[in-house]
């Protein structure tokens, strides 16, 4: 990542994206950068986004990997439980990082596991009393501050962004698996 980034100019915020790509067709014409002023703005805002919800998680006293498995208990409705299968699906992470999320949770008291009924290897996990008090207070401070930190959009800006980024996000995966 770091490569890419310096390679487009994303290190030095001083230069516009426009100005990272004429820079590159003054020194190499000819080089394609027409993606320059695109990727280099998502680069930058990953980076703020990434570095300022790693402050929000400490604060809320969570981490992403456990965000990320209580929000998807979380979102599934009442009575708040997925098998580790549906949670490995659910969260593109392998079955082991899954494994190891629910035992640091399950330690945390903020899941329990519970045979499945629906076969002799399914294994539920639920949220606890506690694992949905931490889940609704960090999603509150996490969406909320990044609601705050994307006001400067009017909706239909934000509509228009979602739906763009959205549909560069499938062009690009399939884009990605094609090429394998």
């Amino acid at each position: 990542m770091a490569d890419m980034t310096s390679m487009a100019g994303g290190s030095d915020p001083t230069h516009s994206p426009s100005e990272i790509a004429a820079a590159w067709q003054r020194e190499r014409p000819g080089t394609p950068t027409g993606s320059i002023e695109i990727v280099t703005p998502i680069w930058r805002l990953a980076k703020l986004f990434s570095d300022d919800r790693v402050r929000v998680l400490r604060a809320a006293g969570i981490d992403a990997a456990t965000l990320d498995l209580l929000s998807v208990i979380r979102r599934s409705g009442p009575p708040y439980a997925l098998s580790t299968r549906e949670l490995t699906r659910r969260t593109l992470v392998t079955a082991g990082a899954i494994s190891q999320r629910v035992a640091r949770a399950e330690r945390e008291g903020l899941v329990r596991r519970a045979p499945g009924t629906t076969g002799r290897r399914t294994v539920m996990v639920s949220l606890t009393d506690e694992g949905h008090s931490l889940i609704e207070r960090s999603v509150d401070a996490v969406l909320g501050r990044e609601a705050m930190l994307v006001s400067g959009l009017s909706d239909s800006e934000r509509d228009l962004l979602a739906g763009l980024l959205e549909k560069l996000t499938a062009d690009v995966g399939r884009r990605l698996t094609d090429s394998r």
